[in-house]
C-alpha cells in the first residue's frame, strides 16, 4: 500500500515536470528569460524608475503595471523572470507586485476563456477582483516594507555609481522600443492559443510562421544594433536569471505534482461542496500550492463544478490558482525575501477567501 502511494506520488511529480517542459519551457519561459536579461543589460534604469519606481505616483505606476499584465497570457511561473527583470532594474515593490499578480490573473485571453466556459458572471468577477487585489496588495506591501524599499533604492544607487560608464550604443530611442517589442512579440506568439482559435493544423502553421518571422527580425536587430559587449552582457544576465530561477521552479513543480496525485477521490464533494469559510480557504490553499499551466485553471474549474464544488469556493480557487503556486513562491522568496513573500501569500489567501465567501452568498 505504501509503495503504491509512493510510486503514484513520484509518477505525479515526474508527469508534472514533463507537462511543464513540453508546454512552457521552449515557447514561454526561454523568451521570458531573454526579456529579463535584456531589461537588466540594455534597458536604461531611468526608463523603469520613471514609470514603475517607488516614488512614481500611484495613479501612474499601478495602472501601467495592470495594463502591462493584461497584455500577457502567461502563467505564475513564466511571469517570474519578467518580474525579476523590472524589480532588479529599479521598479518599486508595489508596482512590481501589481504586475506580477495581474499578468497571470487577468490577461485578456484568460478572461475570455473564463466567460465562454464558466459564464460571464465568473469572468467579470474574476477581472474586477483580480485588478482590485493586484493594486491593493501592491500598495499594502509597499506601505509595510517602505523602509526596506528605501534602503534597497539607496544600495542600488550606490552600486550604479560605482559602475564604469556605459559604452556607446546604437540601441536608443525607436530602436530600443522595436527591440523590446520584438522580444515581447516572440513571447506572445509562443504563449497565444492559436490552436484553440484556428484549429490544430492552421493554428500550428500560424504559430510557426509567426515565430520564424519574429526570430529573423530579432537576428537582424541583434546583428545591426548590438555591440559585442552588449551581446555578452545580455546573454550573461539571461543566464544569471535562468540558473537562479529554474532549479527552484523544477523543485516546486515536482512537489506540486506529488501533492496533486495524493488528493483523495471525493475531496471536492466532501470538503468544497458548501459555501463556508473553511471550504473557501481550502479551495484557495489548493489553488495556492498547486501548479497548473495558464488557462488550464478554467477547464479544471469546470470539472470541479461538475464534481460538486460550490460556486464560492470555485471563484476563490479561480482567483488564487493562476496568480501563485508553490514553484512561484519559492522563486519570489529568493527575489524579494521571506518576509515580503509571506505577507504577499497571506494577503492573497485572505483576499481570495473573503471574495469567494461573499460571491457564494449571492450566487
Amino acid at each position: 500500500m505504501i509503495e503504491e502511494i509512493m510510486i503514484r506520488a513520484i509518477a505525479g511529480g515526474i508527469l508534472a515536470l514533463w507537462d511543464y517542459f513540453t508546454a512552457h519551457v521552449l515557447t514561454c519561459l526561454i523568451p521570458a528569460f531573454f526579456i529579463a536579461g535584456a531589461m537588466q543589460a540594455l534597458m536604461p534604469k531611468e526608463r523603469i524608475t520613471s514609470l514603475l519606481g517607488s516614488k512614481v505616483p500611484i495613479y501612474k505606476a499601478y495602472p501601467l503595471s495592470v495594463i502591462s499584465g493584461l497584455l500577457l497570457a502567461v502563467c505564475s511561473c513564466t511571469i517570474l523572470p519578467l518580474f525579476a527583470g523590472i524589480k532588479k532594474k529599479g521598479a518599486g515593490l508595489g508596482p512590481a507586485i501589481a504586475f506580477l499578480y495581474t499578468a497571470p490573473a487577468t490577461n485578456i485571453l484568460a478572461i475570455t476563456f473564463t466567460g465562454s466556459v464558466l459564464g460571464w458572471d465568473f469572468a467579470f468577477a474574476r477581472i474586477a477582483l483580480s485588478i482590485t487585489f493586484a493594486i491593493a496588495i501592491g500598495i499594502i506591501l509597499s506601505m509595510i516594507f517602505r523602509k526596506e524599499e528605501e534602503q534597497e533604492a539607496k544600495d542600488m544607487s550606490a552600486s550604479s555609481a560605482c559602475k564604469t560608464p556605459d559604452v556607446p550604443t546604437k540601441l536608443t530611442g525607436t530602436r530600443l522600443f522595436l527591440f523590446f517589442a520584438s522580444l515581447l512579440a516572440i513571447l506572445i506568439a509562443g504563449t497565444a492559443k492559436f490552436e484553440d482559435l484556428l484549429g490544430p493544423v492552421l493554428g500550428g502553421q500560424v504559430r510557426i510562421a509567426g515565430m520564424v518571422l519574429l526570430l529573423l527580425a530579432m537576428l537582424y536587430e541583434v546583428s545591426e544594433w548590438l555591440s559585442a559587449e552588449e551581446m555578452h552582457a545580455w546573454l550573461s544576465e539571461t543566464w544569471g536569471f535562468a540558473k537562479s530561477i529554474i532549479p527552484l521552479l523544477l523543485i516546486g513543480i515536482f512537489i506540486a505534482g506529488i501533492l496533486s496525485s495524493a488528493l483523495p477521490e471525493n475531496f471536492l464533494k466532501d470538503y468544497l461542496g458548501t459555501n463556508t469559510i473553511f471550504a473557501n480557504l481550502v479551495a484557495v490553499l489548493f489553488g495556492t500550492f498547486m501548479y497548473f499551466p495558464t488557462l488550464v485553471e478554467v477547464p479544471m474549474a469546470k470539472m470541479f463544478l461538475s464534481l460538486g464544488m460550490a460556486k464560492g469556493p470555485l471563484l476563490a480557487y479561480l482567483l488564487a490558482d493562476p496568480v501563485i503556486s508553490l514553484p512561484s513562491i519559492l522563486v519570489i522568496r529568493k527575489l524579494i525575501g521571506a518576509k515580503q513573500t509571506l505577507v504577499y501569500v497571506l494577503l492573497i489567501v485572505i483576499f481570495t477567501t473573503l471574495a469567494g465567501l461573499i460571491y457564494g452568498s449571492f450566487a
